[in-house]
């Protein structure tokens, strides 16, 4: 891959790729696949070339693998859908993936330890979905302020995940499932 526009890959990260990975230069924090920085942080260090990473990840997203998936460390909460971004948006999402992972350094992930469903949403939902009252503007999953979900669907949809989206079981507490559940459905469609 050869002069991708950093700038935009940047945009194109936040918006197609920050709902599912870890990277800081990006700001995002998600843990449904791998973290970025971890990834590439040892061969960052040993002086590998931005365009041998640029030649990973342009791979990854092109033909990602299948892998099982559950709950628990070190398992994936979900498999990347194949070709997320094309031609010159593909070129620029690895030219700034290659120049910014790992180059920080080892990241760590953002932990949910309270029962705040608004501090629930942003840490784990956000990036995904647009929710006025939280903010956020995310684009992989279903603009929930449109939709406008009852508690029972969201909480079944939170505990079970569906198409791309990761089943919280495991990940987050009962009461954390209700408190994020309680807060989009009484917050999606309002201002």
């Amino acid at each position: 891959m050869k002069n991708g526009d950093k700038d935009l890959g940047k945009k194109l990260f936040v918006s197609k790729c920050g709902g599912c990975h870890q990277l800081a230069a990006a700001g995002t924090s998600r843990t449904i696949g791998p973290n970025l920085d971890d990834a590439f942080a040892e061969a960052n260090s040993e002086g590998y070339k931005d365009t041998s990473i640029e030649d990973i990840v342009a791979g990854q997203i092109r033909a990602p693998g299948q892998y099982a998936t559950g709950s628990g460390p070190g398992r994936l909460q979900a498999n990347m859908p194949a070709n997320l971004v094309k031609g010159k948006d593909l070129a620029a999402v690895a030219a700034f993936v290659g120049a910014n992972a790992g180059a920080q350094g080892f990241a760590q992930a953002s932990a949910v330890t309270g029962t705040n469903g608004q501090v629930i949403f942003k840490t784990k939902c956000a990036s995904c979905h647009t929710l006025a009252a939280a903010g956020s503007t995310g684009t992989i999953g279903p603009n929930l302020d449109q939709f406008k979900p009852p508690f029972a669907r969201v909480k079944k949809q939170v505990i079970h995940g569906g198409a791309i989206m990761p089943a919280f079981k495991g990940v987050l507490t009962d009461a954390q499932i209700t408190a994020v559940a309680k807060f989009v459905a009484s917050h999606a469609g309002k201002k």
